[in-house]
């Protein structure tokens, strides 16, 4: 079984699921009462926004390395981080640190190619939203990714920067957030919505989206309980 650590607190309305998805799910594969260890290091999702709204690559990722670095001098042998916005200098990281990290990115990909999706919208931080690096991972398995419109996409970060991340969630935003998925399901004819948002789920859970949800916090919490049994 791998020892897995994990970048949490960006922010810690998705660090609390994912802490409890990863320790349940192993211990049902265990078959037995049992938890994994599991070391989470907590950095602030509102550093991580600023730097990436500001396009500072060279800051988010110096920032996310350290934590990276703690987590290895911790003993693991896997990592992830709990954020899909910090993915934005994914590749940066992998390059610098020592053990495999588990893109939340790829995960979700998978997925959708699982489904046969040919066209998904994606929702999320301002930079998940309008720089590549979520959208070029489905282009090149022939998936085409469309997002909102502007306003529509600050509407979106702005809700998510101050209430989301502070566990608040207003019924006036998340019915916005729903409208703003039926269009995208109506204008542009997408298959699925991508939540690319750890904290986005508080939204869509119990509410009816008007297509499918692909929920990428979920499904990333079931590639790392399968990372972790492992042998």
């Amino acid at each position: 079984m791998k020892k897995l650590r994990l970048i949490g607190g960006v922010g810690p309305e998705s660090t609390i699921p994912y802490y409890k998805g990863i320790v349940y799910g192993v211990q049902q594969k265990v078959g037995k009462p049992y938890f994994p260890n599991l070391t989470i290091e907590s950095l602030s999702t509102f550093e991580v926004i600023r730097m990436s709204s500001a396009g500072n690559l060279d800051g988010l990722t110096a920032y996310l390395l350290q934590g990276f670095r703690n987590l290895v001098a911790a003993g693991a042998e896997v990592g992830a981080m709990a954020c899909n916005t910090g993915h934005l200098v994914f590749e940066a990281l992998q390059k610098e640190v020592p053990i495999p990290l588990i893109s939340i990115v790829e995960t979700a990909k998978k997925e959708a190619q699982k489904q046969g999706y040919q066209k998904i919208g994606l929702i999320g931080t301002q930079a998940t939203m309008e720089e590549d690096f979520f959208k070029a991972p489905f282009r090149k398995a022939g998936i085409d990714v469309v997002v909102p419109q502007p306003s529509e996409r600050t509407f979106i970060a702005d809700h998510i920067e101050k209430e989301l991340e502070l566990g608040i969630v207003k019924e006036d935003t998340a019915q916005e957030v729903l409208a703003i998925t039926s269009r995208l399901a109506q204008d542009q004819q997408i298959e699925a919505i991508v939540l690319g948002c750890t904290e986005l789920p508080m939204i869509f859970t119990g509410r009816q989206a008007a297509v499918p949800v692909l929920d990428t916090m979920q499904l990333h919490i079931q590639t790392l309980v399968s990372a972790i049994m492992e042998d």
